[in-house]
């Protein structure tokens, strides 16, 4: 029974987890990431499409991403959705394909996305504990309905805190490596 009333919050501090390490593959950290483009829309015939769906994504080089649409009177569309995106980044159009070509990050742009990193991971972390007192909330309601015992009651609040450590430290570790992923040159 404590493991059926843990789940829907386990899966709820999965879901942060996951959602943290998404967000992180959306900053750039000096190497060209296809990730970066996941959140640009195209008008694709009328209607917004992923950046992903109107051609294909490479990375030909280090610091380049390619994309190469499949319908080239998309170009137009896929350089006005890159310069409106919050990318920082002119595509090179040369009728064919468009390249995006990521500068080296300075030092001062590195500690400030190391910064955005950490953010990021408290606000995550904020996220989990919520949860937590979520959890521990329902189980002293269902307690105090005589559903379940007092000293299930205490397991269940043990076992959400083992639960809040486990992915806390997940989060600690994404954040590190993201860190180290931006400050290395």
């Amino acid at each position: 029974m404590a493991s059926e009333l843990m789940k829907p919050y386990e899966e709820k501090m999965a879901k942060t987890v996951t959602a943290l390490v998404n967000d992180y593959g959306t900053i750039r950290a000096g190497r060209a990431n296809p990730h970066v483009l996941d959140r640009i829309m195209v008008e694709y015939y009328g209607t917004p499409t992923p950046i992903n769906q109107v051609g294909s994504i490479s990375v030909p080089e280090a610091r380049i991403i390619q994309i190469q649409p499949w319908d080239t009177s998309v170009l137009k569309a896929v350089e006005k959705a890159i310069n409106a995106s919050d990318l920082g980044i002119n595509p090179n159009n040369d009728g064919k394909v468009i390249r995006l070509i990521f500068p080296e990050l300075t030092e001062e742009r590195r500690k400030e996305l190391t910064k955005d990193v950490k953010k990021k991971a408290e606000n995550a972390k904020v996220a989990i504990r919520n949860v937590r007192r979520d959890a521990i909330d329902a189980f002293k309601k269902i307690e105090k309905k005589k559903e379940i015992a007092e000293d299930e009651l205490k397991n269940l609040e043990d076992e959400t805190q083992k639960l809040t450590d486990k992915y806390v430290a997940e989060i600690d570790k994404k954040c590190d490596e993201k860190c180290k992923d931006i400050l290395a040159v």
